[in-house]
C-alpha cells in the first residue's frame, strides 16, 4: 500500500525531488550558520582537494570526506529543526538529540582532518 502523502510518480516525483532538494539547500542556507561555514570551507577544500590529490583515490578521499561533513550537518539541521517544531521548551531528550547531532558532526570533521593529514603530510612534508 503505497503513503497517500506521495501522488507523484516516474518523472514527475523525481522532478518534485528535485525541488524539495533546493528547497532544503535553501533552508540550510538561511537558517544555519554552521552549514553556510562549512559550505564555504567545502569552496575551497573541494578544489584544493582536488589538486592536492595525487590519484583518483587520493582525490576521492579528499573531497569525499568535505561532501559527508555537509551531509551530516545537513541531516543534523534537520534533527534540530523536527526538535524545536515538536516543542521550543526544554526537555532533556531534546538535548540529547541535538547534542547527539552535533557529535556526529564533530566526528565527521575530524575524520575529513585525518584523512587530509593522513594523505597529505606525508607528500608535502
Amino acid at each position: 500500500m503505497s503513503s497517500p502523502f506521495k501522488g507523484a510518480q516516474g518523472l514527475r516525483r523525481l522532478i518534485n525531488a528535485f525541488g524539495y532538494s533546493r528547497d532544503g539547500f535553501a533552508a540550510a542556507w538561511k537558517h544555519e550558520a554552521a552549514f553556510r561555514e562549512e559550505l564555504m570551507l567545502a569552496a575551497i577544500a573541494i578544489p584544493a582537494g582536488l589538486w592536492l590529490g595525487q590519484n583518483g583515490i587520493e582525490r576521492a578521499l579528499l573531497v569525499g570526506t568535505i561532501l559527508i561533513v555537509l551531509i551530516v550537518e545537513l541531516l543534523n539541521s534537520a534533527v534540530e529543526a523536527v526538535v524545536d517544531r515538536v516543542s521550543p521548551e526544554r526537555h532533556e531528550l531534546s538535548k540529547r538529540a541535538k547534542d547527539i547531532g552535533s557529535a556526529a558532526v564533530l566526528v565527521t570533521l575530524m575524520l575529513a582532518a585525518a584523512v587530509w593529514a593522513l594523505i597529505l603530510i606525508p607528500h608535502y612534508l
